[in-house]
């Protein structure tokens, strides 16, 4: 959607699965290293949670391509209007097109996990698809903008495209606590720099409007995003203590 509320719910998404990610990737490490201090340090343990993830990850995906249909402005299914002869809020068809791959990797998760009819390695490859998708989708979701409309998007591209390298890495070395927590960084920058994008270009509740032209604009905005990263690298931080000393403890 293009308004502020189009902007927040992807960013509570990420946000919500980076701040999960960044509790569960440091127990399941801590965990591993002493498994008698914590009973998630099993297998089968981190299989259940991976197992509801999966299910949290579809239903907020059909949330997502629900919200991006049958809002009053939104398409209602209907891809082409036939009266005018044009392609009827391809905005909304694009954000619900990214919110389908999520919602097929949380089936996959939901497959791999709560059955043995595909490997586990699946998860992996489908999220870093789903990923890749949505950076895909975004490409191409520019054109004709202005200027610090395009820039705030190309800096939420670096976050989309590393947080899928990373996934993908993940296919062939899976459990490796570095990629694990890099990947949870780029997820929970994603899910702030969605919200940052929805102030810039639909300010709330009357507040100032960005000037789409002032180059000082993007100057701040890419400081901005750096500092964004460096909140999410502090989250990490902050959570990773937290589980060490409760584990230990």
């Amino acid at each position: 959607m293009g308004n502020f509320k189009g902007h927040a719910l992807p960013g509570s998404f990420f946000l919500l699965f980076g701040l999960w990610w960044s509790v569960k990737y440091p127990l399941k490490y801590v965990c591993r290293k002493n498994k008698s201090a914590c009973y998630l340090g099993s297998r089968a343990g981190f299989q259940r949670l991976e197992f509801v993830e999966g299910i949290i990850k579809a239903v907020f995906a059909l949330i997502g391509m629900v919200a991006e249909q049958f809002v009053p402005d939104g398409p209602h299914l209907k891809l082409y209007n036939y009266e005018e002869k044009h392609w009827d809020h391809l905005m909304n068809w694009q954000h619900a097109t990214m919110y389908l791959f999520y919602g097929i990797s949380g089936l996959v998760d939901i497959v791999a996990h709560g059955t043995n009819a595909l490997p586990v390695a699946m998860d992996r490859m489908m999220l870093s698809l789903a990923v890749f998708i949505e950076g895909f989708l975004f490409c191409y979701h520019l054109h004709g903008r202005a200027m610090l409309d395009i820039h705030v998007h190309q800096l939420l591209l670096y976050a989309i495209f590393g947080g899928a390298i990373c996934i993908f890495l993940e296919v062939f070395f899976r459990g490796s606590i570095v990629l694990e927590m890099l990947r949870t960084s780029l997820c929970i920058l994603q899910g702030s720099w969605f919200w940052q994008i929805g102030f810039v270009l639909y300010p709330p509740n009357g507040s100032p409007e960005w000037n789409q032209m002032d180059h000082t604009n993007m100057m701040f905005l890419t400081m901005c995003y750096c500092w964004h990263y460096a909140f999410a690298f502090l989250i990490l931080a902050v959570n990773y203590t937290i589980v060490s000393c409760s584990v230990k403890d």
